[in-house]
């Protein structure tokens, strides 16, 4: 079977060849070969040649957030919107004058002229975050300041485009070939809400508006939803079995009752919809979901990507298995301290290992990988030992659930 072949039936739990490794490379390999320092088989080879070479699936669940479709195609960061080359769509801005600022040290300043006043935000990128391998800027000063901004934002909004780009996932898909699916990317928010406490607004202000107003916040975000809408409904679209929307869930920033109110039922919406297309729901599931866990079975996704167990959280791979073993698809298991030295010593390292594959059980809906990501520091040989164990595993053959 082909890696392709092994993710799209890992994920409807069916039996495989092989206990399928896809891990995330990008931003170690960005880092290193910045830096002159990737392996010296690797010098010149490519992120595709390394996934080749180490015989594992072609990580691409998230898009390249340092390859933009246009000049100034960082310009909406603020909004929480990329223009990214590898977008399956375009999100157009109508009845809105930008204004974009520059300055030494990666720093953007963007003004948005509305009917409702101006808004501007201000971020960073500079060349410290790109040699250590990021591809995401820091917000200095968000979209929203306070209540007064809010009937410019939403306007912003409310004046969007989605034009779908389906081309650009196929010239993906036929540049993997069977490496992987090429995956339909909508956004890292999974709705409105999720949107204005991650993007749109500082957390702290946010947090004090969800506390004295919550109500005009809800209207703010009913009124945004809709874009978030129909970016999905583009999205789902897509030439792809698998959709991703909606990620970096926590128990401190997206808290278990607001999660539950504001959260939850967009994931319900999604997943619906992605169904009713013969698609697959992916969410990116990497932080502290102590306190999510409920909901996260709840919420009807079918992969939850980068699960990123104890050391680093307070959930145990163990119990993420019991867990979702039979609803849901874990996609990682390994922190990505595991492949540190300074953070685990050599003889810590494969004890972990062999602890975590001798849980494994039948190896139903795993997908092995890093989360989140493989660092730029990482021990490459740790993860080749992490691909020889894959192998070895053998054919994956799920067993039914005795209630099924």
């Amino acid at each position: 079977m082909t890696f392709r072949e092994v993710i799209i039936r890992t994920i409807e739990s069916a039996p495989t060849d092989q206990l399928p490794f896809v891990p995330r490379l990008d931003l170690w390999y960005r880092a290193n070969k910045m830096a002159g320092t990737l392996p010296d088989k690797y010098r010149n080879a490519s992120l595709r040649d390394i996934s080749d070479s180490l015989e594992v699936g072609y990580h691409c669940l998230l898009p390249d957030f340092s390859e933009f479709e246009y000049e100034d195609g960082d310009s909406d960061i603020g909004l929480g919107v990329y223009h990214l080359s590898a977008n399956c769509y375009e999100t157009i801005f109508h009845n809105v004058k930008k204004t974009i600022e520059r300055k030494d040290g990666g720093f953007l300043k963007v003004t948005y002229q509305t009917p409702y006043g101006e808004v501007f935000t201000t971020s960073v990128f500079d060349e410290r975050m790109k040699k250590s391998g990021a591809t995401l800027w820091v917000t200095k000063e968000h979209l929203i300041k306070d209540e007064s901004d809010f009937e410019a934002a939403a306007y912003i909004f409310e004046n969007a485009e989605i034009i779908p780009r389906y081309d650009r996932l196929m010239q993906f898909q036929e540049y993997l070939g069977d490496r992987a699916e090429a995956v339909a990317y909508a956004h890292t928010q999974a709705g409105a809400m999720h949107l204005l406490v991650k993007d749109l607004m500082g957390f702290e202000d946010f947090c004090m508006t969800l506390t004295d107003d919550e109500n005009s916040l809800v209207q703010l975000g009913q009124r945004i939803e809709p874009y978030m809408d129909r970016l999905f409904d583009v999205v789902s679209k897509a030439p792809s079995k698998l959709v991703f929307s909606g990620g970096n869930f926590d128990s401190t920033i997206t808290f278990p009752p607001f999660f539950k109110r504001h959260i939850l039922p967009q994931i319900k919406k999604r997943a619906v919809k992605a169904h009713a297309m013969n698609k697959y729901l992916i969410c990116h599931t990497d932080g502290e979901n102590q306190g999510l866990m409920e909901y996260l079975l709840e919420s009807g996704m079918d992969v939850a990507d980068s699960v990123c167990p104890a050391p680093m959280t307070r959930i145990g791979f163990d119990e993420y298995y019991r867990f979702f073993r039979e609803k849901i698809t874990i996609w990682g298991g390994i922190p990505s301290i595991a492949l540190l030295q300074e953070t685990m010593q050599e003889k810590d390292f494969y004890a972990f290992m062999d602890n975590l594959f001798s849980n494994l059980g039948d190896g139903k809906r795993l997908i092995i990988s890093i989360a989140d990501t493989l660092p730029p520091q990482a021990r490459f040989e740790r993860i080749e030992h992490i691909a020889r164990l894959c192998k070895s595993f053998g054919p994956v053959k799920p067993v039914p659930n005795p209630g099924q």
